[in-house]
């Protein structure tokens, strides 16, 4: 199944001007050959297992609201799971939450770096190359993901609505938490449902700390933006938690 083939990411509004670069690592559920359908039905392509529903939505509201540059993926994180390293089994999973899938069962070495150097290398070559050529231009480059979850995980009821999660600085996850606790009525969290902990803050440790940027990453609960019109109206909510977030960071940066 190995592919020459490259799937490179999918970059919006690249002459923005705010700081913000917005990363949607799970936004598409799209199964290109030479992989298909991995040996999934319809019904679980478009499930969460094969992608974020609603983030890329989301994501795309707050780029414009904010005048911010977006990046997101080209296809479905059950081929390449771009916020996860090649070494870990995330990356390209045999079975994600209840279900197993039969395409990734059993991933030769070959094609676990054949698709290594499809869908991850782009991805993460270009999403470096982007924020570089921000910081040489001077937009002092702030990095956020944007996610969404299943209201149900193995059963459990989850009642965060809205999660912001850190890795190792957690100075814009704090304030963006604060900002969202004054501006919203949402059941917001620090680092639920997931955490660093989880292995799921590869995009933040691999592209942002290097380089000491400004980070978060973002979970929403999937039901509050399970239509267009839903989302369009959370990234409304959300994009002056964004902003104060920014500000209240920019002016610790200022008092240090």
């Amino acid at each position: 199944m190995a592919s020459a083939e490259s799937f490179p990411p999918v970059v919006e509004n690249v002459g923005a001007k705010g700081r913000l670069v917005l990363v949607c690592e799970h936004a598409s559920n799209h199964f290109p050959q030479p992989w298909g359908d991995l040996g999934l039905t319809p019904e679980q392509r478009a499930a969460h297992i094969a992608w974020d529903p609603g983030a890329l939505q989301v994501a795309r509201g707050l780029a414009q609201r904010l005048d911010a540059v977006l990046i997101h993926a080209p296809v479905s994180r059950l081929i390449y799971d771009l916020n996860r390293a090649p070494d870990m089994k995330g990356a390209m999973p045999a079975r994600s939450e209840i279900h197993d899938i039969p395409g990734n069962a059993a991933i030769p070495p070959e094609e676990r770096a054949a698709r290594t150097r499809a869908v991850y290398l782009p991805w993460t070559n270009g999403l470096h190359n982007l924020l570089a050529t921000r910081i040489a231009l001077g937009l002092a480059p702030v990095v956020v993901t944007v996610h969404s979850f299943t209201p149900i995980f193995h059963g459990r009821p989850r009642a965060v609505e809205f999660g912001v999660i850190h890795d190792a600085d957690a100075s814009l996850a704090v304030a963006i938490l604060g900002a969202a606790h004054k501006l919203t009525r949402l059941n917001v969290e620090l680092n639920s449902p997931y955490s660093a902990a989880d292995d799921v803050t590869h995009t933040l440790r691999l592209q942002a700390t290097p380089y000491g940027l400004p980070n978060a990453m973002l979970e929403i609960r999937n039901d509050l933006i399970s239509t267009a019109a839903a989302a369009e109206r959370m990234a409304e909510t959300l994009a002056p938690v964004l902003n104060m977030g920014l500000t209240e960071i920019q002016k610790q940066a200022k008092a240090s």
